[in-house]
């Protein structure tokens, strides 16, 4: 059952995922439609889950699941998984690759990078310590309100 984000509880289990790069109004109607006709269905052996979602600076995706009554397993996970590489394969960009990461500039911009190199980044001065990357510790919907911390 799909209920508006702000409607889940704080406790709900998030799971977040990164795009390389900002999507369009186009392509964000695309994730949009797709992720509200999965979470209306998305369950666990047969039994429907409550469920969210919520796009955020138009690249960073957030899917949510209430764990009171029933929480995710397995299966139900790796079928989210398959509706993002959907997503992936008709936008052409990267959701599940883990090997990324996230930074805010001081102007607000998100911008992403390999993981591997980040120290170099920083050492070398293409990135600050007042920038802000995602929050690797975020596992529930009240964690979000600290999705972004320091670099350092």
């Amino acid at each position: 059952m799909f209920l508006p984000f702000h409607q889940l509880p704080d406790y709900s289990r998030v799971w977040i995922y990164q795009a390389e790069r900002n999507l369009t109004d186009k392509e964000l109607e695309i994730v949009s439609q797709r992720l509200l006709r999965f979470c209306e269905g998305w369950n666990k052996q047969g039994n429907g889950m409550t469920t969210s979602f919520d796009i955020f600076d138009g690249q960073i995706v957030v899917l949510a699941v209430d764990e009171s009554g029933l929480g995710a397993s397995g299966c139900s996970i790796d079928s989210s998984v398959r509706v993002l590489r959907e997503l992936e394969s008709i936008l052409g960009v990267n959701l599940t690759d883990q090997g990324k990461v996230s930074i805010r500039t001081t102007q607000g911009a998100v911008k992403v990078f390999p993981a591997l190199g980040m120290k170099s980044r920083v050492q070398d001065g293409e990135l600050t310590l007042e920038e802000e990357v995602i929050n690797p510790m975020i596992r529930t919907k009240a964690d979000l309100q600290h999705l972004w911390q320091p670099i350092r």
